[in-house]
């Protein structure tokens, strides 16, 4: 069957794939929550349903020490590239539930969306690519690559068991690309591809100074504070240029090439969009980079939160015990996480005074990862979209972490392709979240060409 015949198939087939994406939907799988382990298990077994009713092969749910993966596959077409599907049948948690226009897990459409948890992070996306791996089988009984599938339960929680996972089953999850589907594009008429995400170092700092709290009048002056010491080396980790200032931080960063500052500039970005996105009165960042650049190219450092002394109403002049800060990194690719925490551990033991205590604690590591652009699968990702959007995609860095990239690269030595069909305001984590039901389709028609353009 051609695939023009197959691409009509799925647009019949919408009130079909709306009621079953329904029922995914409907499945509260909050991994945050032990006590939902009976709904985390009910949306693994959904999934393995439908894979299987599909006619993927080597269904199964893979035990770990928190919720099962979902692996699947088919490996029929012999020379044909061999691409892993990788997702998360996990979702956030739906609270504050107040704010809802409709129950969180009884999905509604209105419009053109459907509204409920988990619709565009990432049910939707992984439910588009299932359909049209589905139309293909059900429809030419074969598809023109090889796909495996990894569908994990543990992703809103930070993936604890799934480096060990994917290291014990390299042979098993051996590919030549992963297809992350665990992706959005730039707007409904303004296709783009994610090729270079920021990886994530999650520290928090405790100063101690006093053995308690003391009066400001009787010590002020004579001893450190610990919440001016924790303020001063705070400030200090970043010049007036905005630059990181740990020893050898920016050693390994990668420079931008003429040519790759000509592919960030050509997204629709610009200062004033922005700051309208932040609602932020103006734009700081590096000295010598673009905005764009600095946020997908370059690395940051942030303070995420800052406690110490008296909070309450009134005044209460003390000088408190114990002052500390939360904070993280989005590193580029190339920096390595071990370097990173010794470059601030070598800054702290420099810029703490003697008169003070502190400890460290490293909350959470994950890499960046950047991916070759000219590549065969984010060419054919390139080419499809162009079909279906009617224009080509642009290019961007990502300035967020999906560490889960990173880790493919290291442990299976593959990059990744960034291709789902959510949008920036589909209000993932918050309330209302929702996922555009065209674009949905648009993303069946997507991920359909790719596999066509792929194995040909």
């Amino acid at each position: 069957m051609e695939l023009a015949e197959i691409i009509l198939y799925t647009q019949k087939q919408r009130d079909n794939y709306v009621k079953r994406f329904e029922e995914a939907l409907a499945i509260p799988s909050i991994s945050t929550f032990p006590e939902n382990r009976q709904y985390m298990l009910r949306m693994a077994e959904w999934l393995t349903a439908q894979m299987t009713a599909m006619g993927l092969e080597n269904v199964s749910l893979m035990p770990t020490p928190n919720n099962p993966i979902v692996y699947g596959d088919w490996m029929h077409a012999p020379g044909k590239p061999t691409v892993l599907v990788y997702g998360h049948y996990d979702v956030q948690p739906a609270d504050p539930l107040e704010e809802w226009d409709s129950p969180p897990f009884s999905p509604s459409v209105r419009g053109d969306y459907i509204y409920a948890r988990g619709a565009s992070d990432m049910k939707g996306q992984i439910f588009a690519q299932l359909m049209a791996v589905e139309a293909l089988l059900g429809q030419s009984g074969q598809l023109p690559i090889n796909v495996k599938y990894l569908i994990e339960g543990d992703e809103e929680v930070g993936s604890p068991p799934l480096e060990n996972f994917i290291r014990t089953n390299k042979e098993l999850l051996s590919c030549d690309a992963v297809l992350n589907c665990d992706s959005m594009i730039h707007g409904a008429d303004a296709p783009s591809i994610v090729y270079a995400l920021r990886g994530l170092a999650y520290f928090e700092l405790t100063v101690s100074g006093p053995a308690k709290d003391v009066h400001s009048g009787m010590f002020g002056g004579i001893i450190r504070n610990p919440l001016n010491v924790l303020c001063e080396v705070l400030a200090g980790m970043h010049d007036a240029e905005g630059r990181i200032t740990l020893p050898g931080f920016y050693d390994t960063v990668r420079l931008l090439s003429e040519d790759e500052r000509e592919v960030l500039r050509q997204g629709p970005y610009s200062e004033r969009y922005f700051m309208d996105l932040s609602g932020s009165p103006g734009l700081f960042g590096e000295s010598g980079y673009s905005s764009m650049e600095r946020l997908g190219a370059r690395p940051a450092l942030d303070i995420n939160g800052i406690w110490g002394g008296f909070q309450g109403e009134g005044a209460k002049t003390v000088l408190p015990a114990r002052a500390g800060a939360k904070f993280s990194m989005r590193l580029v690719a190339d920096q390595q996480l071990d370097e990173v925490v010794k470059q601030l551990e070598a800054y702290l033991e420099t810029a703490m005074p003697k008169e003070c205590r502190y400890a460290l604690s490293v909350h959470s590591l994950g890499p960046g990862a950047i991916m070759d652009r000219k590549a065969a699968p984010i060419q054919a990702a390139a080419k499809a979209m162009k079909l279906v959007f009617g224009k080509e995609p642009f290019f961007r860095r990502e300035g967020a972490s999906v560490p889960v990239v990173g880790m493919m690269q290291q442990q299976l030595g593959v990059d990744s392709l960034m291709l789902g069909f959510g949008l920036p305001d589909d209000g993932i984590h918050g309330p209302n979240e929702r996922q555009s039901l065209p674009l949905l389709f648009k993303g069946i028609e997507t991920y359909l060409h790719f596999m066509n353009i792929l194995g040909s």
